[in-house]
């Protein structure tokens, strides 16, 4: 039969974990981790945090089990420990969309109005994808795309778009999609999109949740 004292301690290891995420900072860079390894230069400034800060939080992640490393000449790169690592951040960020109050507000102060952009979900993507009858577009950073994306996506960065709309053919619908729920990337080129009179919709999610349901991808 265990003790008080053993039944501590093993509840105070389950908070590790918790106590790893309890910064918006570390959050943030599992999310962008759900993207493919980074070295800590390019998640400092995905994060905007300084390579000194970010790499603190490094160092909680991965001695939280959190992350794994690769070490490639004097380069190291950092990757999420498991899929499960994944799985955890979504739980948490659905339990958090559910249940705590203001995040509808602050994912609007972010996002901005949503209001009219459609969205299309994933397995009704799928469908029309093996149709062909849309034209899929990745606008997260071209590193991001060769990591992994949906595949037969063609990679438009954001902030390439407006220079490639030209070359868009005018008669064809399109689903933009970037790292997530809560990316606003996919928003963004919706809207521009629509703006230069493109049928236009964002997929519901991001990459990371399309390759975890086990849909087609390429690298």
């Amino acid at each position: 039969m265990g003790d008080r004292a053993a039944k501590d301690a093993l509840y105070d290891g389950f908070a590790i974990v918790a106590k790893a995420l309890a910064s918006g900072r570390r959050s943030e860079i599992i999310d962008v981790l759900g993207q493919g390894e980074r070295s800590v230069e390019e998640l400092a400034s995905e994060i905007g945090q300084s390579v000194a800060n970010t790499s603190q939080h490094l160092r909680q992640l991965i001695a939280a089990g959190l992350l794994r490393t690769r070490r490639d000449g004097n380069r190291i790169y950092y990757a999420t420990a498991s899929p499960r690592v994944h799985e955890l951040w979504d739980a948490l960020r659905t339990v958090a969309a559910d249940h705590v109050a203001q995040i509808d507000r602050l994912a609007a102060d972010y996002l901005g109005d949503r209001t009219g952009l459609e969205t299309i979900s994933r397995d009704e993507l799928a469908r029309r994808l093996r149709t062909g009858e849309v034209v899929v577009l990745d606008v997260r950073p071209a590193a991001e795309y060769r990591a992994g994306h949906i595949a037969g996506a063609r990679s438009v960065p954001l902030r390439n778009l407006h220079a490639e709309l030209a070359q868009l053919p005018a008669d064809q619908e399109f689903v933009a999609y970037c790292r997530g729920p809560y990316c606003v990337f996919a928003d963004d080129a919706v809207r521009e999109l629509a703006r230069h009179g493109h049928t236009a919709r964002r997929l519901e999610d991001g990459y990371p949740e399309w390759a975890r349901a086990g849909l087609p991808t390429e690298v």
